[in-house]
């Protein structure tokens, strides 16, 4: 991990849950993080919990994944004030409960907006940023196992997770263009997609977690994979990691 000494990192939807455990794990590992959330005032919270000697290497910046304009201010903010961006952790997701053939459509947009574009426009300023300094950065995309096999909800009852999987599934797809490309465009950016099973986060219903009993995810063991990714040598890629719980049954 030396050579991301004093690196920055930036880490989408870092309030709470995998993005707060990631944000917090790589300031350890020596980064200067940039937590973006809507609920800034959690991330401020959050360096708190930091050590005192390390809470100046987490910086808190407002920003919503699903407003361009919010987007383009808050790296405008980091280039700004760190020179440019080195590891990009695309976090930030939605679920919400509900039929596809009876929701709410803005919902359904909501989801992608969060889920799929704010992770393309998010990426589009980590690469730029890694390109026009020769960087070869390493771009994070948090996927989920409902990308590699379609997650409906509870067995025997109507599903309700909508548009979730097709909206991972995209990221899937995704990840593997965005290898193509950087590729093509003579870079050596990594990308790597984590697919979690089970994460206990507040994204996850109470019900579920009982459901699932042990066979659940810490958001530290998402982003011990990232901090994994990051060390491995400059010439090794891990494009798809897959984490499951012993046990699991998805």
């Amino acid at each position: 991990m030396e050579r991301w000494l004093n690196k920055v990192a930036v880490v989408t939807g870092a309030s709470s849950g995998i993005g707060a455990a990631t944000a917090k794990d790589l300031v350890h590992a020596g980064l200067n993080v940039v937590g973006l959330a809507r609920r800034v005032d959690r991330v401020e919270a959050l360096k708190q919990q930091l050590p005192a000697d390390k809470r100046q290497y987490l910086t808190a910046i407002k920003c919503d994944v699903t407003d361009v304009e919010s987007v383009n201010e808050a790296f405008k903010q980091i280039v700004t004030k760190f020179g440019g961006i080195d590891v990009l952790v695309n976090n930030a997701g939605r679920i919400v409960g509900g039929q596809l053939c009876t929701m709410d459509v803005a919902e359904v947009q909501n989801t992608l907006q969060t889920n799929v574009m704010g992770v393309i426009h998010c990426t589009q300023h980590a690469f730029k940023s890694m390109k026009e300094r020769g960087m070869n950065g390493h771009i994070f995309i948090i996927n989920s196992i409902a990308g590699h096999n379609v997650v409906s909800g509870i067995y025997g009852q109507t599903p309700v997770t909508n548009v979730y999987s097709p909206s991972k599934y995209a990221l899937t797809a995704i990840t593997e263009i965005y290898r193509r490309e950087f590729v093509g465009l003579e870079t050596k950016i990594k990308i790597t997609s984590i697919s979690p099973a089970l994460v206990e986060t507040e994204m996850v219903g109470e019900h579920l977690k009982r459901l699932a009993k042990d066979c659940i995810l810490s958001p530290h063991d998402i982003s011990n994979a990232i901090v994994y990714a990051l060390s491995t040598p400059p010439h090794v890629q891990i494009q798809d990691m897959i984490i499951k719980p012993v046990g699991d049954l998805l």
